[in-house]
């Protein structure tokens, strides 16, 4: 069995050159059959390999099914996807997970597992030196390895060997390694390509007999293929923080250091046949592969409780909660239906463990919605996960659990964005953190930083990566407009140096450069974490990180609760608590007024400033054609202005279908019950997905790859290959070209930016709640807002101007009536006003809002008071004279500004207090030239961004013309 153990991939990073995607495919075409890519303390490209080489054995299935049909009925079908030519029709390569241990007392080695215990040794070997080092690092020694050794085939690196003299001083660890690993371990022997590989090899051969342990061949490959060299060097430079031509050793000397055949393995390892053949022996011997991975939901059962009969009860519970006036016989059906499909796939503890913990948001009084499919799910409804009622609803339950997919649901929750931190930390105190970790999200060169990382190391001048990055970050193509770009801005296209950058920086993007964490997407496990994936430090304090992201985990069938934060839930949240301070109203987002028309005539007449989702210009423009009057319409509303509609061009025969300005047409009856209720336009991913489906057959595998492929965060979403496939289908089932081409480029719209109905349904309810409480609560709403900033559009200048526009009277921030939070106040006239809170300030410190307001009592009398009470330093109080909060006191801005620059000790001296000849020292009053209406603008944006006297237009008012 031709086998090769040492695959350095990119994901050793900036030092691999090659993707483990790469390997796998140049693997088969050189005919091996066992790969193992073998990454420095990582095991974070493994999954990569292991997904290429499922989607190779799926093409190979495919293939020998189309075959047996040719052979069976006569004429070849060309309606299916065979393998592409790059590889033997019925090639098969196993991958062996492995990993390079870089070990600070030893020398390297290469950890194999033979089994499922050697590979959870193996993850938390790794994890254990990870989790002692800062983000991105690793150390380990040898008593680790050691202590983790039960179930790991080690390969000695031959670095460890080639230096007769032993200068490392590394006999003794060798020695102890060999006892631990007796008949478990080899010396790897490759060849450096520089003119004395036999020397060497003669000295490891003679090394492994004393040491009794048998030789293994490799190539040591850094590359799929030679043609990767400079790309590697590239990488050695960015790494190493110098350029290409200042490299010296660490350069590769030629392009030899590649993935090699048999044959080619045979011809360098001539006189050590052996060593060849003993590759493919220990191949056949190391049985452990990633599909072995199994996944247990953590099962936090109560009092011997089995989690079946815990959902059923909860869920019920749950259900009299929600419809305190009774339960809809169609609800109840719905309910018995999702739990009989759950304990069917044994999915209850996946749900349970979503309800503890939004459970426990709730008991902080953490608001927090569920969404995507679970917006579709009574039992997410009944447990409180989502708030969108299921008669809401628009899709089966079987679009978030399906017996026919085989892979775990997934639940999105988002947060208030002040207080997630509290949940995430909640989580890792709940289940450990050996048990609980966030994802990788793998950050890959993108146009402007590989531009900018490639251009220094081959020593192009600031200027000219200046230009690149600004002028074709964009990316590159092969006719003449880079070259006219490039003319443009005063570069030679012709230049050796500037096109070599350019073709390395085409051949960097994609690239993986380091992990980094996921925006919140936890695994959260049964047994050990560490011993399913490593785990290691993120670098925000506090939190761990697995090495694989989300697409790696759906490879693998691995549950992710995505534990998001949504800044509009913290308006919402503290919008309610000011409607039950103030008027009483306990309301929450599934017990508003639902459907009222005073909400709609408001989203009608495009006054949604600070709305969620609805508040941009393109929304505001769109929201008077689309009129919406009813939910469905807000989840339409939400979807269709986004690029994926508007590229696809269905924004606008939907506007027309809707006004009755176009008939609505369906191609098929199958169609138009996919279609109808957007009438006749595709909007959804759903939609997109049951169009392949019913349209052109797909399979139900094959329209789930299409739904992977227009994910929204796809590295390298790419729908086209499934142009053909598509055409030809649709074609069989009668449709015409013209129709079927302008529908698939409807759905190929979606390839960066699609948005599924079930999370615009989510997101539709947000709109609705936000939009009512605005509606009805405006002074409230702008309260909320501005607490709850940054987030949105809109700044609090504009945020207040909106406020004040819908009858809401604010006051400005008061040394005396504010507090560090907006609040509402009696107007005096039976309603409320929104004083302005001291956040508002520029640099001024929630602490030092606090000790003023602590130390108020009464009030404050002068500005000194305030510094003698408070205990504030001279420049906190400068800045609340700059931002005019003295004015209660009778003192305009100048004044207060006065005063506060005449204290200039950070506490009160006995001299301030002491009285010479019977009286007070006092300094001459002083006469200040008061400040025009302008220049109190002008202040006021300095101070606060924003001003309560005039808006700058109206100043300016007079200068312009009638026309304006």
């Amino acid at each position: 069995m031709p086998a090769e153990f040492s695959c350095l991939s990119n994901f050793t990073f900036l030092t691999g050159g090659s993707h483990p995607e790469d390997y796998v495919r140049r693997a088969l075409m050189l005919g091996l059959e066992a790969i193992a890519i073998a990454d420095e303390n990582s095991v974070a490209g493994i999954v990569r390999a292991h997904a290429e080489c499922l989607d190779i054995a799926r093409r190979v299935r495919e293939r020998r099914a189309w075959d047996q049909r040719n052979a069976a009925i006569g004429p070849p079908c060309p309606d299916h996807i065979v393998p592409p030519p790059s590889f033997p029709v019925y090639a098969t390569l196993r991958l062996i997970p492995a990993a390079r241990l870089i070990l600070a007392d030893a020398p390297a080695v290469i950890a194999l597992p033979q089994n499922r215990a050697g590979w959870g040794r193996l993850a938390r070997l790794i994890s254990t030196g990870r989790l002692r080092a800062p983000k991105g690092q690793c150390q380990l020694c040898l008593a680790d390895l050691l202590e983790h050794a039960e179930g790991l085939h080690l390969l000695l690196l031959p670095q460890a060997l080639q230096d007769p003299g032993g200068a490392h001083g590394w006999a003794p660890h060798i020695e102890a390694l060999t006892r631990r690993f007796a008949g478990r371990m080899h010396l790897l022997i490759a060849p450096r390509y520089d003119g004395r590989d036999r020397a060497r090899f003669a000295h490891l051969a003679t090394a492994a007999r004393t040491l009794k342990l048998p030789l293994l061949a490799s190539a040591a490959p850094r590359m799929h293929h030679g043609c990767q060299r400079r790309l590697a060097d590239v990488l050695s430079a960015i790494r190493l923080r110098c350029r290409v031509e200042d490299l010296g050793r660490a350069a590769l000397t030629n392009g030899e250091q590649r993935l090699r055949s048999q044959a080619e393995m045979k011809h360098l390892f001539k006189d050590y046949g052996e060593a060849v053949a003993e590759a493919g022996a220990l191949a056949q011997k190391l049985c452990f592969s990633l599909d072995e991975l199994r996944y247990d939901y953590p099962d936090e059962g109560l009092n011997g409780e089995s989690p079946t009969a815990r959902l059923r009860r909860l869920s019920e519970v749950g259900l009299i909660w929600r419809y305190p006036g009774g339960v809809p016989p169609k609800v109840r059906a719905m309910l018995e239906h999702e739990l009989a499909l759950i304990a069917r796939l044994k999915y209850e503890p996946y749900f349970l463990t979503v309800h503890d913990i939004v459970d426990f948001a709730r008991s902080r009084g953490i608001l927090c919605q569920g969404r995507g499919s679970a917006a579709n799910s009574v039992t997410c409804y009944a447990l409180g996960v989502t708030s969108v009622s299921p008669e809401m609803g628009t899709m089966v339950f079987e679009r978030f659990v399906s017996e026919a997919r085989d892979e775990p649901p997934d639940i999105d929750v988002d947060f208030e964005h002040e207080r997630r931190e509290e949940v995430i930390q909640w989580i890792y105190e709940r289940y450990g953190r050996h048990r609980a970790g966030l994802c990788a999200t793998v950050i890959h060169y993108r146009g402007k930083r590989a531009i900018r990382e490639v251009g220094r190391a081959m020593g192009l001048s600031e200027d000219t990566i200046g230009a690149l990055s600004s002028q074709l970050w964009g990316g590159f193509d092969r006719s003449g407009s880079t070259t006219q770009r490039l003319t443009e801005i005063g570069l030679d296209p012709t230049a050796r140096r500037l096109r070599q950058t350019l073709e390395l920086v085409q051949q960097i993007i994609g690239f993986p450069r380091h992990l980094s964490q996921h925006v919140g997407g936890f695994i959260i496990t049964d047994g050990r974490l560490d011993e399913l994936v490593p785990i290691e430090n993120a670098s925000m304090e506090g939190r761990t990180v697995i090495c694989w992201d989300k697409d790696d985990i759906d490879t693998l069938g691995i549950l992710k609760v995505d534990v998001l934060s949504l800044g509009m839930l913290s308006c919402i949240r503290k919008a309610f608590d000011l409607m039950r301070q103030h008027h009483r109203l306990d309301y929450d987002l599934a017990t508003l007024p639902p459907e009222d028309p005073q909400v709609y005539d408001m989203l009608c007449r495009a006054d949604s400033l600070g709305v969620f989702q609805v508040e941009s210009r393109a929304q505001m423009n769109f929201l008077p054609r689309m009129k919406p009057r009813n939910f469905y319409d807000l989840v339409i509303e939400v979807a269709i202005v986004r690029p994926g509609p508007i590229q696809g061009d269905m924004v606008h025969p939907y506007i027309r279908r809707r006004n009755g300005e176009e008939s609505v047409e369906y191609p098929s009856d199958a169609l138009g019950a996919v279609l109808r209720k957007t009438l006749g336009v595709p909007l959804f991913q759903e939609q997109a997905m049951q169009i392949a489906m019913v349209g052109a057959d797909f399979t139900p595998e094959q329209a789930d790859r299409l739904r992977r492929s227009l994910t929204t965060f796809k590295n390298h979403g790419n729908v086209s290959e499934f142009r053909s496939l598509f055409l030809r289908g649709m074609k069989r089932n009668g449709y015409d070209d013209a129709f079927s081409e302008r529908c698939f480029s409807q759905i190929e719209g979606f390839g960066s930016y699609g948005f599924p109905e079930s999370h615009a349904a989510s997101f539709a309810l947000l709109v609705y709640a936000s939009a009512w409480i605005k509606c009805h609560h405006p002074g409230l709403f702008a309260c909320a807002l501005l607490n709850s900033q940054p987030m949105g559009f809109y700044a609090p200048a504009q945020i207040v101007r909106d406020a004040r526009e819908h009858g809401v009277t604010v006051r400005p921030i008061c040394i005396n009536a504010s507090y560090w939070d907006n609040v509402m106040e009696p107007d005096g006239q039976g309603g409320l006003a929104l004083r302005l809170g001291f956040r508002q300030i520029k640099g001024l410190s929630e602490d030092d809002a606090c000790w003023l307001t602590a130390a108020r009592g009464n009030g404050y009398m002068e500005v000194e008071d305030l510094w003698r009470r408070a205990g504030l330093n001279p420049p906190v109080i400068t800045r609340l004279a700059e931002a005019d909060a003295f004015a209660a006191l009778g003192l305009n801005r100048r004044e207060a500004l006065w005063a506060a620059k005449a204290i200039t000790a950070k506490k009160p001296l006995p001299l301030f207090a002491r009285e010479m000849e019977g009286e007070s020292i006092q300094e001459p009053e002083a006469h200040l030239p008061q400040m025009t209406v302008g220049e109190e603008v002008v202040e006021d944006y300095v101070a606060m961004r924003l001003s309560l006297k005039a808006h700058p237009v109206a100043l300016l008012r007079h200068l312009l013309t009638p026309r304006g």
